[in-house]
């Protein structure tokens, strides 16, 4: 019985490998299917080369060209007047910002002008004996003196006598003692040297102001100036008076300014420049943040595309009868988003847009617009 049904199972065998060999067989003579080539659709555009302006992008904060900051020289209560120093009040050119106590110090400026004019008087007799062809000139400076007014100018003195003998008394010096107290009580009152607005107050009516101290800053609203770094390669380019176009952060307003001055000095830390840009616009306010296209040249024979269209190795794309091929081209300056190139021969046709996994060699077809909106 064992011998039977080992012979039936070598049977079995025999028979289940004759038809496995006989499947491998077929299978190998099997043609396999040819996978189907896939072509690419490419946007193209044709070269054609022009006159490139080199923009330069900067940004920054917008600062008052005309800024004037107050400090006290002489010390004393700040007195009230007839505008609120307040922050955001507007000035004419002119008028009264501060107006310190000074009564004290005008008794003392008014006895050194009384002490003035009494050591005058009292040589004017010696004057008319001694000196009578110079005695009308000084009898009219005392009769135009005023103690409520400023001191007016000595009389010029003709001779050395005249010099010997007024000097002698001391009247020069008394009159420069004068003039010095008088320079000093100007400062007790400040008052604004142009129309502008008051943009920080850092004092209040009834304070008492010391020397040295900072009072706020006042500023020219019609004016502004943007303080941009440009890198060293552009120094020679840049020209004062050149406009510039500048816009806010979102884009929706725009306005148009000018270089003003252009820094000689090179930031050592940095290697750029600065330059700084005047703009005027009523809607403008101090420290507004705004960017700049500053214009630096004009590069001819040259091409702009996208920066995501050049290779590592600054080659290009361009298409051949249905073929990708690679062109070497000169960069010569990069934007954000953009590079200006040179050396790409006109009529050249150029892939405008990237393709994914292309290489050289590779089979495309050129996208036909014209042929989609038909479809």
């Amino acid at each position: 019985m064992r011998k039977i049904i080992l012979a039936i199972l070598g049977v079995l065998a025999i028979v289940a490998s004759i038809f496995i060999s006989k499947s491998l067989i077929e299978n190998k003579n099997k043609v396999k299917p040819v996978p189907p080539k896939v072509v690419k659709v490419v946007f193209v555009d044709t070269v054609k080369n022009s006159t490139i302006p080199i923009v330069i992008p900067a940004n920054g904060n917008l600062t008052a060209k005309r800024r004037f900051e107050l400090y006290a020289e002489v010390q004393g209560v700040f007195q009230p007047g007839s505008v609120l120093f307040k922050a955001g009040q507007s000035y004419k050119k002119g008028q009264t910002l501060i107006r310190i106590d000074a009564s004290e110090y005008y008794a003392s400026v008014q006895s050194a002008k009384s002490n003035l004019y009494n050591s005058i008087a009292a040589i004017m007799a010696d004057l008319r004996l001694d000196f009578p062809e110079v005695f009308p000139k000084w009898q009219a400076y005392l009769n135009s003196f005023d103690l409520n007014k400023t001191t007016p100018k000595l009389p010029e003195m003709t001779s050395e006598k005249e010099n010997y003998f007024i000097t002698g008394r001391s009247i020069v010096s008394n009159y420069f003692n004068v003039k010095n107290l008088e320079q000093r009580l100007s400062k007790y009152v400040i008052t604004t040297p142009f129309n502008g607005i008051l943009t920080e107050a850092l004092v209040t009516e009834g304070t008492l102001i010391r020397s040295g101290q900072k009072l706020g800053e006042f500023i020219d609203p019609s004016v502004y100036e943007m303080e941009v770094a440009i890198s060293k390669s552009f120094a020679g380019l840049l020209k004062v008076g050149e406009a510039v176009k500048l816009n806010n952060l979102e884009g929706t307003e725009s306005f148009t300014g000018k270089v003003s001055r252009v820094n000689g000095s090179v930031d050592a830390t940095t290697q750029t420049i600065t330059v700084f840009i005047e703009v005027k616009d009523e809607t403008l306010k101090e420290g507004m943040y705004l960017e700049a296209r500053v214009n630096a040249k004009s590069e001819e024979n040259a091409i702009e595309i996208n920066r995501n269209l050049l290779l590592e190795t600054k080659e290009i794309f361009v298409v051949r009868d249905s073929v990708l091929d690679i062109l070497p081209v000169k960069p010569i300056h990069f934007s954000d988003t953009k590079v200006v190139l040179k050396e790409v021969p006109d009529g050249t046709v150029i892939v405008s847009r990237p393709v994914q996994g292309a290489y050289a060699g590779m089979l495309v077809k050129i996208y036909n617009e014209n042929a989609n909106k038909n479809n």
